[in-house]
């Protein structure tokens, strides 16, 4: 595994991640006692209620890293982990990628579904909307040109378990691209309600990615600035890795 430098600053003038449509902080599984209660707080059942309730849960937006890593990349299969309503999932099929987009809450996909139809009907063409549990599903090995998970929180060992299924997916001279709340957040004054089990750190993740046959172009911790609990605005940071398999 290569690793080269990638310092690439966030836009302070980019909201908060209100279009984070992956289950962001708070996602449904783990394997130890802390990581179980997860699950059972926020599994299927909590998802589904939620993206069942009239309009959007987030802005509908694409999550502006994937805007950022993935804007110079050549369009072809990828998989969009934690899809929620969509906007990523639309943003890329209207690039030209074919997307298999996957969410836990089939309310979450149907109401994607309809939406893409309405914004962009030839790029709605181009989406598969599938429900997976991904404590239980992984996707077939060199699959897709270009993984996207987008603040999926998952405790161990469930997690890593992911990301190694994750990386496996890529296929060769493709890209793996995660991106989630750093640990650090929890102390950050955000009022980030994440539980610290199924939050992660770069190394979270560079511990997925194979020693041979890869090149690690981002891994880094970048700051944004939000509004703060108190007033204000205050620093938090998004954990941002992106690798690609050689070809």
């Amino acid at each position: 595994m290569t690793q080269t430098t990638g310092q690439h600053p966030h836009d302070e003038d980019q909201p908060e991640h209100e279009h984070e449509h992956g289950h962001e902080h708070e996602h449904e599984h783990g394997g130890d006692q802390h990581g179980q209660h997860a699950a059972e707080e926020w599994g299927r059942d909590y998802w589904e209620d939620r993206y069942a309730a009239p309009g959007l849960q987030w802005s509908g937006r694409p999550n502006p890293v994937l805007v950022d890593e993935a804007s110079g990349l050549e369009p072809g299969r990828v998989l969009d982990v934690g899809s929620g309503e969509g906007g990523d999932a639309i943003w890329l099929a209207g690039r030209g990628w074919q997307v298999t987009a996957i969410d836990i809450a089939q309310a979450a996909l149907d109401k994607a579904a309809t939406r893409a139809a309405l914004v962009d009907e030839e790029a709605a063409a181009r989406i598969t909307w599938e429900q997976h549990d991904l404590a239980e599903w992984a996707p077939a090995p060199g699959s897709v040109d270009l993984v996207s998970s987008q603040f999926m929180h998952l405790a161990d060992p469930v997690r890593a378990a992911l990301f190694r299924s994750l990386a496996e997916a890529v296929a060769p001279g493709g890209t793996l691209l995660v991106v989630g709340h750093d640990l650090s957040d929890l102390t950050a004054g955000a009022g980030r309600h994440g539980k610290e089990e199924l939050m992660f750190t770069i190394d979270d993740v560079l511990a997925a990615v194979p020693d041979d046959g890869w090149t690690v172009e981002v891994a880094e911790s970048r700051a944004r600035q939000v509004p703060a609990t108190d007033g204000g605005t205050t620093t938090v940071r998004d954990v941002v890795v992106k690798a690609t398999r050689a070809s």
